[in-house]
């Protein structure tokens, strides 16, 4: 063969060779991850406190000998990872979600630049310090999970400045100060968890997150009154364990979809709203622990409304017990104890809680009047009752006779005539 065909061949080999290779080297190329993503991975491993990288954990398999996001799921990123190829090119990281073994760090210390990050969850650990300024560059974010930490200091007000985040979990830390009228912008706010902290102050006007449906601000030093202008795309409302006063706002029958409003353990007075008893969607309602004194029956008795569960115990609340509620059609369990009311049982409340429900009533699971002034004798339908049938408490009233051999009476004995002569007539 000549020297010239020698040539030939060998060029026509290494084209054959380069065109099998370059696709492989170009896929090579544009797999890399950017390189300020993977310096910001770096910073926050390098950030955690070693002692608490628990073998086994994701941030343990964190290798940077090797591409990050070209090596998700192997030996070296088993988890904590997720990362897209953007149009342009390299891979950016689009999650970071830390599993719960107690990693231990500041998150000030990072400068979170992470444009195209759409979710952050180090929920359940031990991050501590202040949410940083510079979450701000999470321009991206959708969700932001915090929950279960050990973070200080005031929520920062750059929160309110992601255009994008659906889901925010600030839940059981140690966060106080008020909650910034900046989160008024987050427009497309779905959830919001900030229960278990100090936060203090007034809630916030939040009537332009038409996207918000649970809202838990429950065990924190919120003040001031129920809001008269809370989103109506809530299903879901719980501030229990507050410092809040006045009464429930009439225009809670304005947010249409609430299925469950809890507002116990604060220090709400005077008479409870009809509004909630014929609310449309309401299903769940819980005013336990307040100063509560009046009921406002609803001028349908009750016949439309749509409560499943119905708790006003330990309150102030006087009078006779409110016929309607065994009227309400769905009520299985209703909770009156430990109020003022006096007066007979209702034999309404007797024949809801003894005879089994139908179609379109349900029958009492759940009856609790304990703690109260009750007199007279026990309602005829109420003698019948089997243990494990019902869930039904009499005690600690005047009741003229309430053995232990009904299983409603055992637990406390009935008051004394002393007590019972002050709130109305009993029967010796």
């Amino acid at each position: 063969m000549s020297k010239a065909s020698t040539s030939t061949l060998y060029l026509h080999q290494l084209s054959l060779v380069f065109i099998i290779l370059f696709p492989k080297l170009l896929l090579s190329a544009n797999s890399a991850t950017h390189p300020a993503d993977v310096q910001l991975l770096k910073d926050l491993k390098n950030g955690v406190d070693p002692r608490s990288i628990a073998p086994g954990s994701c941030l343990s398999s964190w290798d940077f000998s090797l591409d990050p996001c070209h090596n998700i799921f192997t030996d070296h990123f088993t988890c904590g990872l997720r990362c897209d190829r953007l149009v342009f090119g390299l891979l950016r990281v689009t999650e970071i979600t830390l599993d719960p073994v107690g990693y231990s760090a500041s998150l000030s210390s990072l400068p979170w630049n992470l444009p195209f990050l759409n979710t952050l969850d180090i929920s359940d650990n031990s991050f501590s310090g202040s949410l940083p300024d510079s979450f701000s560059n999470l321009t991206r974010l959708r969700r932001l999970g915090l929950s279960g930490n050990s973070l200080t200091g005031e929520i920062p007000t750059v929160l309110g400045s992601l255009p994008h985040l659906e889901e925010l979990y600030l839940d059981n830390n140690h966060l106080h100060g008020p909650i910034p009228w900046s989160f008024n912008n987050l427009t497309r706010l779905k959830r919001l968890e900030i229960q278990r902290n100090y936060i203090s102050g007034e809630l916030p006007d939040l009537g332009s997150l038409k996207s918000l449906y649970f809202l838990d601000a429950s065990d924190n030093n919120i003040s001031g009154g129920v809001p008269s202008t809370l989103p109506l795309s809530l299903v879901e409302l719980s501030m229990r364990n507050n410092k809040l006063r006045g009464s429930i706002p009439d225009s809670i029958d304005k947010i249409r979809f609430l299925q469950v409003l809890d507002l116990s353990h604060n220090m709400l007075y005077g008479a409870i709203s009809s509004v909630v008893f014929k609310h449309p969607s309401l299903e769940q309602l819980t005013l336990s622990y307040n100063n509560f004194s009046l009921l406002q029956v609803p001028g349908d008795k009750g016949s439309s409304s749509s409560l499943i569960a119905l708790d006003l115990s330990y309150n102030k609340l006087r009078g006779l017990l409110p016929a309607f509620m065994a009227s309400m059609p769905k009520l299985t369990a209703l909770s009156l104890e430990h109020n003022e009311f006096t007066g007979m049982i209702p034999a309404q409340y007797a024949v809801k809680a003894a005879v089994p429900g139908n179609d379109n009533t349900s029958s009492f699971e759940r009856l609790l009047l304990g703690g109260n002034y009750l007199f007279g004798p026990i309602p005829g339908p109420l003698m019948g009752l089997k243990p494990g049938s019902a869930d039904v408490s009499l005690v600690d009233n005047c009741l003229y006779r309430c053995p232990d051999a009904f299983f409603f009476c055992r637990g406390r004995d009935q008051k004394s005539l002393v007590d019972c002569k002050s709130f109305g007539p009993t029967i010796p």
